[in-house]
Parts: C-alpha cells; structure tokens; sequence
C-alpha cells in the first residue's frame, strides 16, 4: 500500500515517533518492556496492512539494544551519526516531536548520516578496557592521596613503593609511627580492592581475545602489549570499513585539522576526534617501540629521531603514531604479522612515510 518512514527521538525513560505518511503520525512509547513492546506491536501492524516501513534512530546509549529488537521484527533501521547531523542539535525548535519528525522526513528523502553500531563482542571489549581506564585512572589518584598524607607527616614516600602489597605495608606501618596510619589504610584498602578487579578485568579481556587473529597480528608489533592490542581491536572492529589508512588516521583523531576559505588553506593541530582509547592505545605503541632496543635502527624508529630533533619529542612520537596507524591497517587488512625485514623496505613503510610527512608540515604550516 506504500512506504512508511518512522523518526525515533530515544531517551533514556520514553522515546518519541513520528510516522511519515499515516494519519495522528506522533506516538510515545516508555523506555521499558511495555513501551518496546507497543512499538513493536505499531510496527507489526503496518506489515499486517501491507505496508513496509523504515526506522531511523540517533546514535544514543540505548540505541543498539532498540535496533536489535527492531531488527528482530525484519524491520530496516539506520543509526544516525549525531555528529554530522546538525539539523536536529541546532535547530531553534528543539522538542522531541520536532526532532522525531524532522529524522522522518530526511529519512524519506534518504539524505540521514549513519553511524555504523559495532559488533557485539567489540562492544563488550570496550565497556571492558573502559571500567579498566577508569579504576587504573582512580588507582593512580588514591596512591597520589597517600603521597601526600604521607609528605604531610613529614615521610616521603618513594614513586613505586605502592606498587606492592609489602610495599604499602610499610607505607602505612611507617605511617602508624607518626599517628598517619588511620587516613592512609582506607585509601590502601580501595587501591586493593580496586587492583583486584583490574586484574578481573584484564583476565575477562584475556579469555574474549583468546584465538583473535587482530589481537595476534597487533601483539607481533614490537613493545605492543595486550591491552594496546585488545584496546585497539576493540574500536576498530572491523577493519574492512576503514577504505584507507587515512579514514583510519581520521578515525582516532590523529590527522591535522583544515580550515579552507577562497585560496587560504589553513592547518592545525590534530583533531583529536573519535574514540580516545584509540588514539592513546596508538601513541602507546608508538612509546612501545621506541623502547625495544631490537627495533631501535629500523626506519620507522630512525625517523622517529629525525622528527624529534626538529620538532620536539611530542610531534614525534604522534608522527610515528601515524605510521604506526598505517601499518596497523595494512597488516590487519592483509592479514599479516609485523615482520621488521619487511616493513623496512616495503611500499607500506613508504606510504605511511609520506602520510606522516604531509600531515606533520599541515600540522606546522
């Protein structure tokens, strides 16, 4: 009987719809079983009428649980990427039945920026490496707290000596002396309890990574290690959907920014854009490799050095992420091991040469 085209607006406790092309087109549904079910029921009801219908929805928290379902029913649902659809984050008309039709009505003309959900088991290594990021980063705060109880009880306390369970029972015998140790032994506490569930954590990541082949691709990297491997894995997903390095490069936020207007190109720094696990997982290995003395005399660490002496250890090191980035793609594109041998006197080390190289004077121009 024809086409419906259905706008969700997706909040955390209800959603809105608009459906395109039928009469009392706005409907709202709870963001619970009674809620989805309801608006599964709507859509079923269409396809009893003979009607075909498409979802659109914005890219939110809640969004791949709602497109699974849909999904489900055999409807078609595309994921907006809220970044590049302006229309409904600056318009002045900002309410929930607008925003719901306005996605129905660019969906009908097909004109909708979507936004890729990635695989299942990406998604749970990234909620994984996230909560490690966030007890490590926790972690890191309660040690400086101890530091500085301790400095306030005239003791001072060495850089690593909390990175031990005899360590820190010597911290906080050292501390019980002076009438400290009642202050440090809760802050001691949490950053066992909390090391404990980083070591949880990575042993999750371990059993879910076990068998990767990009995880096994990514570890033969010299000085990566396996949560660089897993982390970077987990937010590429599928390499297949990055046609080059560059959109790849682009991806983690490590290429330069560009402001064109008339003749005047102007360049900057880089634009930090996308997931920023991936960039760090990235500049990490780049860290790795220049401490592994095997690979200290390959090209990429000699360029490295080059780069450093003109412009600085901190344009280096995000340089030779670049290339790192470059070769990340093609050896997991190709499915291929890092081989130094051949890295040196490939074409892949010449192309992210010159990438790194058109980058970095963008970067300085």
């Amino acid at each position: 009987m024809g086409k419906l085209w259905v706008g969700v607006d997706l909040h955390k406790g209800q959603f809105t719809c608009y459906v395109k092309g039928e009469k009392g087109a706005y409907r709202r549904f709870a963001t619970n079983a009674a809620g989805y079910t309801a608006f599964l029921r709507m859509l079923e009801m269409f396809r009893a009428n003979e009607q075909e219908c498409e979802v659109a929805v914005e890219s939110t928290g809640n969004a791949r649980y709602f497109v699974t379902m849909v999904q489900r029913l055999g409807v078609q649902v595309r994921v907006i990427n809220t970044l590049k659809f302006k229309v409904v984050n600056e318009s002045v008309n900002k309410t929930d039945r607008h925003d719901a039709k306005t996605i129905a009505e660019f969906l009908a003309k097909d004109m909708l920026p979507e936004a890729r959900l990635c695989g299942e088991k990406s998604e749970a290594l990234r909620r994984l490496v996230k909560s490690r990021t966030m007890l490590v980063t926790t972690v890191v705060k309660l040690k400086n707290q101890v530091h500085g109880v301790a400095l306030g009880y005239g003791l001072l306390v060495k850089g690593g000596k909390l990175n031990s369970l005899k360590g820190r029972a010597e911290v906080v015998a050292a501390l019980g002396e002076v009438g400290g140790a009642v202050v440090v032994e809760p802050l001691v506490a949490a950053i066992e309890a909390m090391e404990a569930e980083v070591g949880r954590i990575e042993k999750k990541l371990d059993e879910l990574t076990a068998g990767d082949r990009a995880v096994k691709i990514l570890r033969s990297i010299p000085g990566t290690g396996p949560i660089c491997a897993t982390t970077v894995r987990a937010f590429l997903d599928d390499i297949k959907r990055f046609k080059s390095p560059k959109e790849l490069c682009s991806y983690a936020g490590l290429a330069p920014w560009v402001q064109q207007s008339d003749q005047t190109v102007h360049y900057g720094r880089i634009t930090k854009r996308g997931p920023s696990e991936l960039r760090t997982a990235l500049v990490q290995m780049a860290l790795g490799m220049i401490k592994v003395r095997a690979e200290s005399n390959n090209r990429l660490m000699v360029r490295y050095r080059q780069i450093k002496q003109r412009k600085g250890s901190g344009k280096a090191i995000i340089a030779t992420a670049r290339k790192l980035a470059t070769i990340v793609w093609t050896l997991l594109t190709e499915d291929k091991d890092y081989d130094s041998a051949v890295m040196n006197n490939s074409k892949l080390f010449r192309l992210a040469q010159a990438m790194s190289e058109e980058a970095l004077a963008k970067s300085t121009a």
